[in-house]
């Protein structure tokens, strides 16, 4: 009994620290009991469901977006929908998946020009190191694949000695249409120029160019033919402005010239002409104030007044 076996550890062996899912009993842990799926069954790598740095709710939501079919909605209003989580909850664990690459969100324009997020769900993370959290690249229109994140982006040709052919403007669209005066004067029309021009005082964002002023002096003059003073016309066009910059400024004015045209003038009959006043004159015979066309006498001095006038010396 004294002898002693050199070969047996002095005590038993304790698990690991950095392999916490060990367990510390022999026998213990989970057990898997597998069925091969044949339909409808998603493959999802170690590497997201086993991720050290991941929370449970990203794990479980990257897990699910993994498994939708291409086209399904994958926004926080459709995930809070479907899930008991809030949308504080779920916008987090899609900014946890974002910066670990299994995550991707591209602004793209569609075919009728609208410009959308889409959401890519990659399996495989770090297939394209370029994109980083929070950097929402302007990329043309293509399909999402359901497995992996490849870089579809065409490679550039290569460069040739051939002259880059300059490229051409773009062509400018043009304003929408302002009302037309009834009458055109010269002097309405100068008004109307003088208004358009004094907006960059009350805002800096409506400087006009001479092109844009000449297309909506006619919309102002129509306003101001309709009875509106210019001060109701600059308050029209300069309330409630958006807050952000101004590209068009221009097209805001035409549409706003447009679209809050006021009804025209109620009619008026015209007021009649004032009485035509005769200049004052003194009469040559009693010196008293008349008015007449001409001077000479008076009323009561002129000889065909009857008894009791006065007659001239």
């Amino acid at each position: 009994m004294d002898t002693q076996n050199p070969s047996a550890p002095p005590r038993a062996r304790s698990a690991s620290a950095a392999n916490p899912t060990r367990t510390r009993h022999h026998g213990g842990g989970i057990v898997h009991e597998n069925t091969r799926h044949t339909t409808r069954f998603v493959v999802i790598g170690n590497h997201l469901v086993q991720h050290k740095e991941l929370s449970l709710l990203a794990i479980g939501l990257g897990c699910h977006l993994q498994s939708l079919p291409t086209g399904a909605g994958a926004d926080i209003k459709s995930l809070t929908a479907r899930f008991p989580e809030g949308p504080t909850r779920i916008a987090a664990a899609l900014r946890e998946l974002e910066a670990h690459g299994y995550l991707r969100r591209e602004r793209v324009r569609t075919p009728t020009g609208r410009i959308i997020t889409r959401t890519i769900s990659c399996n495989q993370p770090g297939s394209r190191p370029a994109d980083r959290p929070g950097n929402l690249p302007k990329a043309p229109l293509r399909e999402a694949a359901d497995t992996g994140c490849p870089d579809r982006r065409p490679a550039r040709p290569a460069a040739t000695d051939r002259p880059s052919r300059p490229r051409e403007p773009r062509p400018r669209k043009a304003l929408p249409a302002v009302p037309q005066p009834d009458c055109t004067l010269p002097g309405l029309l100068r008004t109307a120029v003088d208004l358009l021009t004094d907006l960059r005082r009350h805002d800096s964002r409506l400087l006009l160019s001479a092109a844009d002023t000449a297309h909506l002096a006619p919309g102002v003059a129509a306003w101001l033919e309709r009875d509106v003073l210019p001060s109701a016309v600059r308050r029209a066009l300069t309330a409630d402005l958006p807050d952000e910059p101004l590209r068009r400024p221009a097209a805001l004015l035409a549409h706003r010239l447009s679209d809050r045209l006021p009804p025209p003038a109620p009619f008026r009959a015209p007021a009649p002409p004032p009485p035509v006043r005769l200049p004052l004159h003194n009469c040559d015979g009693c010196d008293r104030g008349f008015r007449a066309p001409e001077p000479g006498l008076c009323r009561d001095c002129r000889p065909t007044t009857g008894p009791g006038g006065c007659v001239p010396a």
